[in-house]
């Protein structure tokens, strides 16, 4: 059943979909933030706790606030978003981009990296330390790109609680550490503030896989976790945008949920590390 039915006759959730769309138009149309084609049970879950959290009583209020009140917009981008990730997760990845990827980069004089949808840093400064550990982050060039502001400044200052190391240092050592995570950062009142080297030789900037163009000429995108939240036509997009992004024999890496396996750009890839889902692109 689509909608419950209240006393008064109407249809609830038939009338809170018809104010989602219109607030996602809304949002799009006022400041050009497309969460349109995300998968709509993902985004309005997202947006209930918003609703919730931000103390509207519906989501027309929050609408008429997002368009006449700008403060609003970096508060629900923060729902809108998603920011929890960790260090080296899924340290089995790494590996592999360390035992079976890193060998074929090492042929380039240079090489170009972008972590798609970098959230607040996590994946990149894993990336990072991982292509310093093998020497090649001097020749190196990181693209980090993610639609939230502030998302995007948090991940430039590189600072995470202290009580995530641990955790951190686990999936370093499991994805096949040459040195000790403790290397790369300084404890600072309950923070770990990571080495500024570490970004010296990133690019941070706002990029929007639902709406912007394609990096070009990539040798590794690194895009995980990010996929699950479109629908199936963004994801195409998306996967689209990283097909003409990578650089002849490049390759692609997605979260452990998420499949090349129904996009119509699939024949462009070829599994490499099927298990890990890290895929190489073809010769066109």
């Amino acid at each position: 059943m689509d909608a419950a039915l209240m006393p008064d006759g109407s249809m609830q959730n038939g009338v809170e979909d018809i104010e989602i769309q219109l607030l996602l138009e809304a949002l799009y149309q006022r400041y050009h933030y497309d969460f349109r084609h995300y998968a709509r049970a993902s985004i309005k879950r997202r947006l209930l706790q918003a609703r919730s959290q931000l103390g509207f009583a519906s989501f027309s209020a929050m609408q008429d606030h997002l368009l006449h009140d700008p403060a609003t917009l970096p508060r629900l981008l923060n729902y809108l978003t998603v920011q929890v990730s960790e260090m080296f997760r899924d340290p089995s990845y790494f590996r592999a981009l360390r035992e079976k990827v890193i060998p074929h980069l090492r042929t380039y004089p240079s090489l170009k990296v972008w972590v798609a949808g970098c959230s607040h840093g996590e994946e990149l400064y894993s990336l990072s330390i991982l292509f310093r550990e093998e020497g090649l982050d001097q020749r190196t060039l990181f693209y980090a790109t993610d639609i939230n502001p502030d998302a995007l400044r948090a991940a430039e200052a590189g600072v995470y609680p202290l009580d995530q190391i641990r955790k951190f240092t686990e999936n370093h050592q499991k994805s096949g550490a040459r040195s000790s995570l403790s290397d790369y950062y300084t404890a600072d009142y309950g923070r770990a503030v990571f080495d500024k080297s570490l970004r010296s030789q990133v690019v941070f900037s706002d990029h929007s896989l639902v709406t912007d163009a394609v990096f070009a000429e990539m040798h590794l995108i690194s895009c995980r976790n990010v996929l699950i939240y479109f629908d199936r036509a963004l994801q195409d997009r998306a996967l689209g945008l990283f097909r003409d992004s990578l650089a002849r024999k490049g390759f692609l890496g997605l979260g452990s949920k998420e499949s090349l396996r129904f996009s119509a750009h699939a024949p462009a890839f070829a599994d490499f590390v099927r298990e890990e889902k890290i895929y190489q692109r073809q010769d066109a």
